[in-house]
Parts: structure tokens; C-alpha cells; sequence
């Protein structure tokens, strides 16, 4: 991935920081990929902000990835890298004489490369298979926590796993990027390699006005607000805000665990 470089002409030019690559493709011909959608902006089914600085930014299509490979079997000629504005990693059209689809693309993945999903395909990047059928110490991602589920671990640019263990023919346990070990069935599929576009997080927006172009509302601190809006404002002159870090709510926003419950049986350490 090529950073781009331009004349810093504008003081936010200055500090930009962007990347390009001419091989990726912007458009996609197949409109059955595509389909429109509102975003929620942080708001619930009842209309009311749960996450907060959320709002505006481009329109966008959605592209609609096969998560479940298990489910979809993905078969097919590689014949676009595109480019996806919903997430950080790039996408692959993938081809035969029946159908198409669109996955998540690993690092190094070619145009022309025949891709596939089976429990006797060649170990090979962009493969999808049981975790029974990988070998030990593979990098793999878009991996499902259950069986015939979608993929919901490792799908963020530049992310992957690896499997270190497999016990009794049950269970295999990865590692992921945080450290953390995870138990998994072993019927569980996966996908060989490491999630594309791993340059990233070399990005720097340069300007507030890219962020808004990305769905982000300004953010502003507690302390600088009136005590009417939130917990950590007024006092005479500057103060740190005199108590432990809360939300406008009340609710304690730092320390506290934030994990849901039916996730933690998974967690091995």
C-alpha cells in the first residue's frame, strides 16, 4: 500500500497522512451485492442515542459480505480487489458460472486465484476451512464462535489469529491479536491469512472535517460543560471534574467490565 503524499498547500494538508493503492477497484457492477441502508446513527430501535458523537458523514451503499462461508460455500475465480467504505479492510469479488460473492480479502490475495470453501481444500490464503483442518500455528480470520454461525472474530484491517491448540478432537484454542485465548469448537470454520489493507492504522485524518466525512460527531469534555449537562462540570476556574470518571448518565466509564456475560464460558484466559 502506497502512502499518499501531497504539497502541505493548507495547514491541514500538513500533517494528512493517506494511503492509495491504483489496484483496488471503487465500484462494484453487480448490483445484487449491493443494497442501500439508513444508518442508525447511535440510536436504538426506540429512537434514543446509546452511543454518543455519532451522526452524518457520506452517504454510502452497503456490500454485502459472505460472512457465513460455511453456509454460502464460496467457490470461485478471484476478479476485483474493491474498495469497501463500510469497514477498514478491502473486499474480493469472487466468481464462477453460477453466482458471485464478496469476502473479506487477505493480505496478498491475487486476482485470477481460484478460491475455496471445503473440509479438503488446499491450505492456502483465502481458503476457508474447519478448524480441524488447519494445521497448528496457522494465522487465520473471519472465524465463527459457533457452528454455522457468521464469522465475528479477526475481520478488521490487518487483524488475524493464530490456533495454538487442539484438545480431544473438540475443541481448538487461538490466540488472538489482545492476547487473550479463546476455546472453539473445532467444526468452527475459518479462513487462512491475514485480514488485508494492514497499513491502516498509519492513516492520520489531517482535519476535523474527515472525520465528519466518517460518521463522527464532534467530542466534548465533561469538565468544560455546565453542571446541568453533565456530572463533571462547573466549578470555579479549571477542576478535573472531583470524582471518578462518569458518562453524562452517572455511570462509571472507566474500570468497569464491559464484557456481556454469555461471552466470558469462551474465554480461557
Amino acid at each position: 500500500m502506497i502512502q499518499k503524499k501531497t504539497k502541505p498547500t493548507t495547514p491541514s494538508q500538513r500533517h494528512t497522512n493517506l494511503l492509495k493503492n491504483r489496484s483496488l477497484d471503487a465500484q462494484i457492477k453487480n448490483k445484487k451485492l449491493i443494497k442501500g441502508f439508513q444508518r442508525a446513527n447511535g440510536r436504538n430501535n426506540q429512537g434514543k442515542i446509546t452511543v454518543r458523537h455519532r451522526g452524518g458523514g457520506h452517504k454510502r451503499n452497503y456490500r454485502q459480505i459472505s460472512f457465513n462461508r460455511e453456509i454460502t460455500k464460496v467457490n470461485g475465480n478471484v476478479t476485483h480487489i474493491l474498495y469497501d467504505p463500510n469497514r477498514t479492510a478491502n473486499i474480493a469479488l469472487i466468481q464462477n458460472q453460477k453466482e458471485s460473492f464478496l469476502i473479506l480479502a487477505p493480505e496478498g490475495l491475487q486476482k485470477n486465484t481460484y478460491i475455496q470453501t471445503s473440509k479438503k481444500a488446499e491450505l492456502k490464503i483465502g481458503n476457508a476451512l474447519p478448524l480441524k483442518s488447519i494445521p497448528i500455528g496457522s494465522l487465520i480470520h473471519n472465524i465463527s464462535l459457533y457452528p454455522k454461525m457468521k464469522a465475528q472474530i479477526a475481520r478488521s484491517a490487518g487483524t488475524s489469529a493464530q490456533l495454538i491448540q487442539k484438545i480431544n478432537n473438540r475443541s481448538a484454542q487461538i490466540r488472538l491479536k489482545s492476547g487473550e485465548l479463546k476455546s472453539i469448537p473445532l467444526s468452527c470454520y475459518a479462513t487462512l491469512g491475514v485480514v488485508s489493507n494492514i497499513d491502516h492504522k498509519k492513516i492520520k485524518l489531517g482535519k476535523a472535517g474527515r472525520s465528519r466525512w466518517l460518521n463522527r460527531r464532534p467530542k466534548v469534555r465533561g469538565v468544560a460543560k455546565n453542571p446541568v449537562d453533565h456530572p463533571h462540570g462547573g466549578g470555579e476556574g479549571k477542576t478535573s471534574g472531583g470524582r471518578p470518571s462518569v458518562s453524562p448518565q452517572g455511570k462509571i466509564t472507566k474500570g468497569k467490565p464491559t464484557r456481556k456475560k454469555n461471552k466470558k464460558r469462551l474465554i480461557i484466559s
